[in-house]
């Protein structure tokens, strides 16, 4: 292609993949920060709906934190981003074709799949991820609509939120979470679990825990459900102390922790299931005694805090009789076809959101926002700043960069159609939204508890709700 940097009577180009959080805001920023050109934005997302890991990785107990979604709603009815979904980039969509159409390319493909464990016996039956399992109770399109929640006793494995969200959905009783958007399927199989106990683990102790103060207090809302803690689990070094003295956020994480445990020997626990949480023990082997292939234990290395902040193992162990193990110790990003990746840290190599090819260069036009950018790490806040960053070294750059052969809004759209892609529009997620509603609207009438919508998970049904509803065409 020969690249020619004059700047075009038109609109600049751009194509953001990934339709969640950065994705958005990307797009929204790009649209509203002081440039001397017009921009043209189609925001991609592999899946039907839009707002990724807020729609699917985030637990359907949490309304104030998917609320989010109402923010996204707003920038995306404005209707200056044109949304296309159900498009598969690396499948549907290459990077040659995007080059084709698009003056620049902004990934903001997230961080999906589950960080890997390195403990022996980590692939025993009854070993889960904690991302897919929120993606199978969030109601993904792409997981099994079964579970296998067969076990008594559960063990979570990590200290973040994604952990308390997995830990207070398996103890929580599943009539409790009906009025929430949790599909039918996900009900289910929650209705039926057989749990009584779930253990959460964290390596180091409470005050270096990595959850929120909302995640926390939010366990002690869960019906019929204790919370246990144990004495020994409550070791404050130096660096603890000054953690506790100096973070508003770590001294109420841990004086809610400290009043439970000193409240705990006064209460009376009678609920029917209990919610474990225990401190410095890290995993040192799935246990398989029975040699079954499935996990029947858990064994845990007892950690000591060092002075400073850190932890270091002791010479005890002790065995827990689980039957399943969720391992929630965070999410990893997913290669991008047609750009380079560091296996290490599951992100596109980049300078500042500048994308870099194999000797480190940046290559033109391309740029990354996001948890693809930086790894899976911090709040929705971050996710705006970064992608500030990234957007202003898109404008820095827009002299130099290449101009797309066929820009016309409409070229990629008789692409897509050309290839028979049942690709889905804004309007098609909002019909979409109002049909999930009505869902909830019968369910509520049927009783027993009002529901405010109930969530479609299958992909095919998703895609022809969204395409029947309304004309297909290049807006949306």
């Amino acid at each position: 292609m020969t690249l020619t940097p004059s700047r075009p009577d038109r609109p600049l180009r751009i194509a953001i993949i990934g339709a969640g959080p950065a994705g958005v805001y990307t797009a929204d920023i790009l649209t509203k920060e002081e440039r001397d050109f017009r921009v043209s934005i189609d925001l991609f997302d592999r899946y039907p709906a839009p707002f990724g890991l807020i729609r699917y990785g985030v637990a359907p107990d949490h309304p104030r934190i998917k609320g989010i979604v109402n923010a996204l709603h707003k920038v995306m009815d404005r209707g200056d981003i044109r949304f296309l979904g159900n498009v598969d980039y690396g499948t549907d969509l290459s990077l040659a074709d995007l080059r084709r159409h698009y003056d620049a390319i902004v990934f903001s493909t997230g961080a999906v799949r589950d960080a890997a464990l390195d403990v022996p016996g980590v692939e025993l039956a009854g070993s889960f991820g904690g991302a897919d399992f929120a993606a199978w109770y969030d109601g993904h399109p792409d997981v099994p609509r079964h579970w296998p929640l067969e076990a008594t006793q559960v063990a979570v494995i990590g200290n973040g939120n994604v952990a308390l969200d997995v830990a207070r959905i398996l103890s929580k009783h599943a009539e409790d979470l009906l009025p929430t958007e949790i599909p039918d399927n996900v009900y289910r199989d929650l209705a039926a679990s057989p749990v009584t106990d779930v253990h959460v683990f964290g390596r180091r102790g409470p005050a270096q825990v990595k959850f929120t103060p909302l995640e926390l207090r939010e366990l002690a809302h869960s019906r019929d459900v204790d919370i246990v803690l144990y004495e020994e689990d409550f070791d404050f070094d130096e660096a603890s102390e000054q953690a506790i003295e100096e973070n508003n956020q770590v001294r109420t994480m841990v004086g809610t922790l400290t009043n439970w445990l000193m409240e705990q020997e006064d209460r009376q626990q009678s609920a029917s299931r209990r919610l474990h949480l225990h401190f410095l023990q890290a995993p040192e082997q799935f246990l398989d005694e029975d040699g079954d292939g499935r996990v029947d234990g858990l064994r845990m290395r007892r950690m000591e805090l060092d002075g400073s902040g850190g932890v270091r193992p002791t010479g005890e162990t002790v065995d827990y009789p689980v039957q399943a193990v969720y391992r929630a110790v965070g999410y990893f990003g997913s290669p991008v076809e047609g750009v380079e990746f560091d296996e290490v840290r599951g992100v596109i190599p980049n300078a500042e959101g500048r994308v870099l090819d194999a000797d480190g260069a940046p290559v033109p036009g391309l740029y990354a926002s996001g948890w693809i950018k930086r790894g899976p790490v911090g709040l929705i806040g971050h996710t705006k700043g970064d992608s500030l960053e990234t957007i202003k070294h898109l404008i820095e750059d827009e002299p130099g960069l290449w101009r797309a052969q066929e820009p016309a809004e409409e070229s990629v759209i008789e692409l897509l159609e050309s290839r028979g892609v049942p690709y889905t529009t804004w309007a098609g997620w909002h019909a979409l939204d109002e049909h999930e509603k009505s869902l909830g609207a019968q369910a509520t009438e049927a009783g027993p508890v009002a529901r405010e919508r109930v969530k479609v998970v299958d992909r095919e049904e998703m895609t022809r709700i969204s395409r029947e509803s309304v004309l297909l065409g290049a807006g949306g």
